[in-house]
Formats: structure tokens, C-alpha cells, sequence
């Protein structure tokens, strides 16, 4: 498989999940310091917060905790992104808060990763909210984990401290759906085994942190098996130069396609072939995810926004009962029976909460049967009917057509995000 058109390959995703002072801001400024991804102007400014606040040391949290209520508490209450680069990769990281109130920034940072780091204080080992930061990567389909035991530091660098903690996540782990955990004894604040290789753990061989970032393989964490794309919008210039062109816009969710391949319309059924696939002017000899292209068809069929090409021996599920787990995001809890606007890809569709299984408490990992309030940070197995069908995998297969977010029809307020089971 070709892949000069792959723009995203060296474009790594991650987030950060932990406890309260478990040290994830104070990472990220350790990772953007340590790799010169700070101007200079940047270093003077948190070099004089650091002295009005009194602090010891350069506090690199204050790259990271950019509202002014996290600065004054010390603490993340939303989702920072941060950029940086290194020759190998580039890197767009989403600082996630800790508290259990702000479980639904924690989704929303997450659902775009590749990868999760989750921290852990040496000192404290597993809580609560480890089990509750890694349950909600593996929910959200992450594949890829870096447990970093933070503050190493602070318990003399001690291996068995390591080794205890290392132990004790791996038999939890085996409750979740994540193929890949890395394990690295680190101290956020001094530096080690961040960027550069630790002189206080001969012990741990293993790689450091950056060393890890650069080089996971997240190129087989995508669907090029099952082609999917979703029609975002009909191209019909009208010109001169183009007086008939019909092409179909949109970013292919799965799958490969290439001219000549015979693909099926939904919702329509009706079958044609791919005459050519552009971008940017320039014709493709194939397209893959994520790239976004213009399809051309050989037929002049009905397509509009919202339908979707798919090969026609590999189909997604077409109902309009959709069950899936869904995080809720919104003040306002959920009304039973409720209608909300349902997205799915580029598709639209009325829809009414049908049922409620079961809600989950994200401490315990345990389902809540008979409590049907739904509220804000909530995650829940429901049932959704929808008006008209859709065209989905579940989340576990394709991230993309097995997702989906429900919107407030009055207020247009995005209240929940699902992922189809």
C-alpha cells in the first residue's frame, strides 16, 4: 500500500489522565522544556510566575494550566492542548483533568488519541481514579497505554516501589481491551527518564518516555479493511472548464478505494464503480484513512450529504435502533424517552432515548442497575431509535462510523457522546 498521501502517519495523539498532583501538567512542561519546544519568551514568563508564587524550582505545570482558577489552585480543570515536535514525530497532547466532576473532559480529550499516559504517584500506587482514567481509554477504544510511576524521586528511586505498583496494574489490566501497556519509572520534576535516561535508575533499562512517544506503531490501530466513506458534500462546479463534473467530497473512515473498485450506495443499495478519486487537483491511485478526497462515479446516481460508499461484500450494520455506552456532557440531565438530534459521520436524524440498561460507576467499575437519572459525567448503556436508518460499526471496529453525539434540539447544546457497541 502506497502511503505518500498518509498526512497524519507522523502525527502521534495523546493524552494525559491521573489523579490530583500526580504531576500531568508538570510532565508535559518537563516534555516541551526538555525537547526546546518553548520560546523564550514563554520560559521568562513562567520563570516569573514561578518566583511570585514562591516556588522552588521553574514550575513547568504553568505551560500547561492555563486558566487563571488552575493557576491559583495549582490543578487542571479543562482540557489543555499543547503542540510539539521532535525530528521523529509530531505531537498534539490533551491535558486532562483528574477530578471525578470533570469525567466528561476527560472523554472529550480522549477521543482523538492514540495513546494514553496514565501517571501514577509512587508514593500512593493505584486509586480510584486510575482505574476509573484507564477505563475510559479502554471504552474509548485507546490501544496503546504508558503507565508512567511518577515522583520516583520522592521514594529514593526505588525499584521495588516500581516492580509493586507495575504488578498491581497489570492484574488490574485484564478487565480492559487495550493490547499494548508500557510501563516507566519517571520523575516529572527533575527530568528523569522523560526525555533523557535517568542516572538514579540503573535498574530500569527500558526507554524513556520520549523514546516511547516517538516510536509506538499506531499505523495498524487503523480500518483499512472495511471501506467506509461517508458522503460530506455533492461538487458540481457548473464551469466552463468543468461542465459536468459531479464528484463526492468527504474523509474515507476505513478502508482503501481506487479507481475501477465497485462500491455500493447507502442508503440506496445501488451499485456503480469509482471512475477516479482527487485531491487537491492532483488524481489518486488510491485513498485510505484519514485522507479527504473526491470521489467520481461512473454512474449519475442521487447522492447527497449524509450517504455513504461502501464495497458491496463488506457492509455496515443499516438499523435504526442503535445500543451503545454514552458519556453525558451536559448541565441538564437526560429526559426519559427524551428526542434529541442525533450525529453520526456526516449524517443527521431525530431520535428518542428508547431505553436505559444500566449506568456505570466509573470508581468501581460496577453497573448500576435501576437508576435511570442520568446526569452531567454519567456513562450509561442505552438504547437510541432514530428516525431514519443509519449506517455504523461498532466502536471497537471503526472509531468513526461507531460513534456518534446527540445534540439539543432547542438549545443546540451537544449533551452526549456514544460509542456504538
Amino acid at each position: 500500500m502506497e502511503t505518500n498521501g498518509y498526512l497524519d502517519m507522523d502525527l502521534l495523539r495523546f493524552t494525559t489522565a491521573g489523579s490530583v498532583d500526580d504531576g500531568k501538567s508538570t510532565l508535559i512542561g518537563r516534555l516541551m522544556y526538555d525537547t526546546k519546544s518553548i520560546f523564550e519568551d514563554q520560559l521568562q514568563a513562567i520563570e516569573r510566575s514561578s518566583e511570585r508564587r514562591g516556588d522552588e524550582n521553574i514550575n513547568l505545570a504553568l505551560l500547561t494550566d492555563g486558566l487563571k482558577a488552575e493557576r491559583e489552585q495549582g490543578i487542571t480543570i479543562d482540557v489543555a492542548y499543547r503542540y510539539f515536535a521532535t525530528p521523529k514525530r509530531k505531537f498534539i497532547i490533551a491535558d486532562t483533568p483528574g477530578h471525578i466532576q470533570y469525567t466528561r473532559n476527560m472523554v472529550t480529550g480522549a477521543s482523538t488519541a492514540n495513546l494514553a499516559i496514565i501517571l501514577i504517584d509512587a508514593r500512593n500506587g493505584m486509586i480510584e481514579q486510575t482505574c476509573r482514567h484507564s477505563f475510559i481509554a479502554s471504552l474509548l477504544g485507546i490501544k496503546h497505554i504508558v503507565v508512567c510511576i511518577n515522583k520516583m524521586d520522592l521514594v529514593n528511586f526505588s525499584e521495588e516501589a516500581f516492580e509493586k505498583i507495575k504488578a498491581s496494574y497489570i492484574d488490574f489490566s485484564k478487565t480492559l481491551n487495550v493490547p499494548d501497556i508500557h510501563f516507566i519509572p519517571i520523575s516529572a520534576l527533575k527530568g528523569d527518564n522523560v526525555v533523557d535516561v535517568s542516572k538514579h535508575m540503573n535498574w530500569y533499562t527500558g526507554s524513556t518516555l520520549l523514546q516511547t512517544l516517538e516510536n509506538v506503531q499506531i499505523i495498524s490501530d487503523f480500518n483499512f479493511v472495511d471501506a467506509r466513506f461517508p458522503v460530506q458534500r455533492v461538487i458540481r462546479p457548473q464551469s466552463d472548464q468543468y461542465p459536468d463534473f459531479r464528484g463526492f467530497a468527504g474523509r474515507v473512515e476505513g478502508g482503501i478505494f481506487r479507481p475501477g473498485d465497485e462500491v455500493t450506495v447507502l442508503p440506496s443499495g445501488i451499485s456503480t464503480k469509482i471512475t477516479a478519486i482527487y485531491q487537491e487537483k492532483k488524481e489518486l491511485q488510491e485513498a485510505f484513512s484519514p485522507m479527504s478526497v473526491c470521489i467520481t462515479l461512473e454512474n449519475n446516481i442521487d447522492i447527497s450529504r449524509g450517504d455513504m460508499l461502501v464495497k458491496r461484500d463488506n457492509q455496515p450494520k443499516v438499523d435504526q435502533e442503535v445500543e451503545l455506552m454514552i458519556c453525558w456532557l451536559n448541565d441538564k440531565k437526560m429526559t426519559p424517552k427524551g428526542k434529541y438530534l442525533l450525529k453520526h459521520t456526516s449524517n443527521e436524524a431525530k431520535c428518542v432515548v428508547k431505553e436505559v440498561a444500566y449506568k456505570v460507576d466509573i470508581n468501581t467499575l460496577n453497573k448500576i442497575e435501576g437508576d435511570f437519572e442520568v446526569n452531567k459525567n454519567d456513562i450509561v448503556k442505552m438504547t437510541l431509535k432514530s428516525a431514519k436508518p443509519l449506517f455504523f460499526d461498532s466502536y471497537k471496529k471503526n472509531r468513526t462510523t461507531g460513534c456518534l453525539i446527540l445534540i439539543d434540539e432547542f438549545s443546540n447544546e451537544t449533551v452526549a457522546a456514544g460509542m456504538i457497541l
